[in-house]
């Protein structure tokens, strides 16, 4: 039987957009869309919520999420690191329950990643031997054409790059979007990390999927995602 913890890690303490896991995104709390696109997928066995918040452990349960605590003081400041997050809450499930085949780190902050996307990250996560699977998208600005700054000059930031050459010449570049990892337990406790050499791109191909909402102006692009696929009527 295969068995996923999915893991939403949901801090109260957000300064750059203050109450945002519990702020209405088309018409729900943050949250609880993480929680949603867990829900009914086969391999996940449970979907758990470390937080340090009452309201938004509150609210997590009402999307229908597993909420045993709050968590410590020590992993809630601005300096704990989401890997002692994850380990915390990994422990206490196993410690409860049988051993694990992967953690699914689920960040509220990327709302709109879809359940067929999850699914197909799991698929992988175990057609390859279990080896760990990081969600990326296209890159919107690409690593050649990027620049350091030298005081007022601009200095190419890859050395040797050709700043002449056509984007259509351009080899495709990616970035890490911050809406899935998936690993198994054994690793992140080896490494205390969810990169690796031997990592597995989930590619996500639509652009909405990798909104990660860290600002004012995240959300309100966010919001008018929603409003495009759901215009008003």
């Amino acid at each position: 039987m295969k068995r996923v913890l999915a893991l939403i890690t949901a801090r109260g303490g957000s300064k750059r957009v203050p109450g945002k896991n519990l702020r209405s995104l088309g018409g729900r709390p943050m949250i609880a869309w993480s929680v949603d696109v867990a829900r009914g997928i086969p391999e996940i066995c449970d979907i758990l919520v470390s937080t340090d918040d009452a309201a938004i452990a509150a609210a997590a349960r009402d999307a229908g999420a597993l909420v045993p605590w709050l968590r410590p003081a020590e992993l809630a400041s601005d300096t704990a690191s989401s890997v002692d997050v994850c380990l915390h809450a990994l422990d206490w499930y196993e410690r409860q329950n049988e051993a694990l085949d992967g953690l699914l780190l689920l960040q509220p902050t990327s709302p709109f990643r879809r359940r067929e996307t999850v699914s197909r990250g799991i698929t992988l996560f175990y057609a390859q031997n279990r080896r760990p699977v990081v969600g990326v998208s296209h890159a919107t600005s690409h690593p050649l054409w990027c620049f350091r700054l030298d005081g007022q000059a601009m200095r190419p930031f890859i050395e040797g790059a050709d700043l002449n050459s056509r984007s259509q010449d351009l080899p495709a570049a990616y970035v890490v979007n911050g809406a899935f990892y998936l690993i198994d337990p054994r690793d992140l406790r080896k490494r205390r990390t969810f990169y690796s050499g031997d990592m597995q791109a989930l590619l996500m191909d639509d652009p909405v999927e990798a909104i990660d909402i860290d600002t004012e102006w995240d959300w309100t692009v966010a919001e008018a995602a929603i409003r495009s696929r759901h215009p008003a009527e």
